[in-house]
């Protein structure tokens, strides 16, 4: 995927203030009307057809944030979203996953699977040992209640890092 610059945007990018006049658009404003389009695109229902449909998706969602989110794709037994969750929100480099309440959210929705996944806002998107715990634990707990760890998704501005497809999960 190529790198963009926002500053490139910045000359066509406009938004409208509350008294109706255009003013140039603010980075924080692209990325949340970015998360607004890609929620609107893949709505309740939606089938992720491929491993790329899902990281845009993510992508989309996760980048821009300067704090560590761990969000989750809960889907049912054809692969089509159910919801998608932010369920914990962290520091710089850091957040808290309880498995107890990932398992809980998907009996609630009576999800067949889920991906989870989390950005790295430091830009590295190499697991770290931690991820790589978590994520075990995670697909675990999920297993008892017979439901599916896809993959686990490492999020970082446009570029992505999937376990399932490093063989990790």
């Amino acid at each position: 995927m190529s790198q963009l610059s926002f500053s490139s945007f910045d000359a066509s990018l406009m938004v409208r203030d509350a008294q109706g006049r255009y003013l140039l658009a603010t980075t924080d404003q692209i990325l949340e009307a970015a998360r607004q389009a890609i929620e609107h695109k893949m709505q309740r229902g939606a089938s992720f057809t491929s491993p790329a449909a899902v990281k845009e998706y993510l992508c989309a969602k996760l980048a821009g944030y300067e704090h560590e989110v761990f969000a989750v794709l809960f889907l049912d037994s054809q692969h089509r979203l159910i919801e998608y969750t932010e369920m914990f929100r962290g520091t710089i480099d850091s957040a808290s996953v309880y498995p107890r309440e990932l398992v809980k959210e998907a009996l609630r929705l009576n999800a067949a699977a889920v991906i989870v996944s989390h950005n790295h806002p430091s830009g590295n998107p190499e697991p770290s040992a931690a991820d790589r715990a978590l994520t075990q634990r995670l697909k675990e707990s999920l297993a008892l209640v017979d439901v599916r760890t896809l993959d686990h998704i490492v999020v970082t501005g446009s570029s992505t890092t999937s376990f399932a497809e490093r063989g990790l999960i």
